[in-house]
């Protein structure tokens, strides 16, 4: 089954609802908690909603994984094919008016981010979109992506994410990096910057905390994977998690083995 178009249809319809309430006061209504353990924000809803009457309206099956509300079945046989979604990446910017958020849905066969086969990643703003499938390369607005050559620090323009969780702990681990780096970085919606890494805007995106739910790069995982870039945990390892709304994961994403090597041996 060829996903693209339908993932495309759902990032559009988001698009189409969410931007009347970008940064604005209604979008910053809070309602409960979400699924992943976020404060669902009504922005939040509206763009799930959008999904879900989108691939409703499509006749398809699948099990929806999403940072919102969880994990729920839609059409008569849901264990075909698995949707893993974070609706809006960059819930913060969208209601402060910062102009960096995305939409990130990855298709599997089974709930594990190694079988991830179609992705896609749209900058809802700038209507700007990553797409990868499995042994078909990456590409941005149908366009194949590489990333960056860049392979010394020093030259680096390099993401980081040091947000209000184990921020000492982390920032003592990434210290070293720091002070090699003359550009760091951090925009405020994971899935995009590392589509960043993928298509070499950027040449590193790092998060060490632990805190960043597998919902959020799902999808960037597998184009940056098919652009030649790198995404390993800190150890060297690949990811391998299960899909589920409370999944968290710790990684480096670079552009080349040489620049996640270098970054590796730094961290302490």
């Amino acid at each position: 089954m060829n996903w693209l178009p339908i993932l495309k249809k759902c990032s559009q319809k988001i698009r189409k609802d969410i931007l009347p309430f970008y940064n604005t006061p209604n979008a910053n209504i809070t309602f409960g908690k979400g699924a992943g353990g976020d404060p669902m924000k009504k922005i939040d809803l509206i763009a799930e909603k959008a999904l879900i009457e989108t691939l409703e309206g499509s006749s398809i099956s699948c099990t929806l994984i999403s940072e919102e509300t969880g994990t729920k079945e839609i059409g008569s046989q849901p264990n075909e094919y698995y949707l893993t979604t974070d609706p809006i990446d960059g819930t913060t910017n969208a209601t402060r008016g910062i102009p960096f958020i995305a939409t990130s849905l990855a298709i599997s066969k089974t709930p594990n981010l190694q079988t991830v086969q179609t992705a896609l990643v749209t900058d809802l703003l700038h209507n700007i979109t990553y797409t990868a499938q499995k042994n078909k390369g990456a590409h941005k607005n149908n366009k194949k992506i590489q990333p960056s050559t860049t392979t010394t620090l020093e030259e680096a323009v390099i993401g980081i994410d040091l947000g209000a969780y184990k921020t000492k702990q982390t920032a003592n681990q990434i210290t070293q990096v720091l002070e090699k780096t003359r550009h760091p970085r951090h925009l405020g919606a994971n899935a995009l910057e590392l589509c960043y890494v993928a298509d070499g805007t950027t040449d590193a995106f790092i998060d060490l905390r632990g805190k960043l739910r597998v919902t959020d790069m799902a999808a960037a995982h597998l184009i940056i994977k098919e652009a030649g870039a790198i995404i390993l945990t800190p150890q060297g390892k690949e990811i391998n998690v299960p899909l589920t709304p409370t999944q968290k994961v710790s990684f480096i994403a670079t552009a080349n083995t040489t620049l996640y090597e270098t970054i590796k041996k730094l961290i302490t």
